[in-house]
């Protein structure tokens, strides 16, 4: 499938064709750069919470999540302990998996601990594709990448925890490593800031 019509005759992927959140999420933000170590510690920790569950599921908690998470201020959340794990446990507005909490900690450390290299932006953004995907339709999308298997292992050695290859993939969509819209989508080629390619990260 190609890009869809909505009612108000705009071109999108298919996923965001009717109005709502994952529309506005589609429209201001789906591949867009950011900057900035938290924002990538959100949007990975948010990638990571999806595992399993529906992007909208995300988005509707996604005010409370930075709430919980201290804006993804990485010092404020590698300081916390079991007790704060037991307190997001009882948090009924974000997704309350406790793997997926504890990782969350384990990657503010991570990110922490990065810091001492190149940081987590510098890091991640070291794993954009020299080629960039193209697809037409959603028969052409793919889930994977070279980039993202590469990126996987990387932060798993340096001490990230849910981060495989699919939910890296996932990743660089979201925070613009590459233009994740189909061709003919009113997004495509929109993204405002592009970073330029870099080789750091790739250990």
């Amino acid at each position: 499938m190609g890009p869809v019509q909505g009612e108000d005759g705009v071109l999108r992927c298919p996923w965001a064709g009717g109005p709502g959140v994952m529309r506005d999420y589609h429209d201001t933000e789906w591949g867009d750069p950011v900057g900035g170590e938290a924002a990538y510690l959100e949007r990975l920790t948010l990638e990571a919470f999806q595992s399993g569950l529906s992007w909208s599921t995300i988005l509707h908690k996604r005010e409370a999540f930075r709430e919980v998470f201290h804006r993804f201020d990485a010092d404020a959340v590698a300081a916390f302990d079991e007790g704060d794990v037991e307190r997001l446990m009882q948090e009924p507005r974000i997704v309350r998996n406790r793997l997926k909490i504890q990782a969350t900690l384990t990657n503010a450390r991570a990110t922490v601990a990065l810091r001492d290299d190149m940081g987590l932006e510098a890091f991640v953004l070291g794993f954009r594709p020299e080629v960039a995907p193209s697809p037409a339709t959603t028969e052409e999308m793919v889930t994977t990448s070279p980039e993202s298997v590469a990126l996987s292992k990387a932060l798993k050695k340096r001490g990230f925890a849910f981060v495989g290859p699919t939910t890296m993939y996932a990743l660089s969509e979201a925070i613009g490593l590459f233009d994740p819209h189909l061709v003919g989508c009113h997004r495509r080629g929109a993204a405002t800031r592009i970073r330029p390619s870099s080789s750091a990260g790739r250990d």
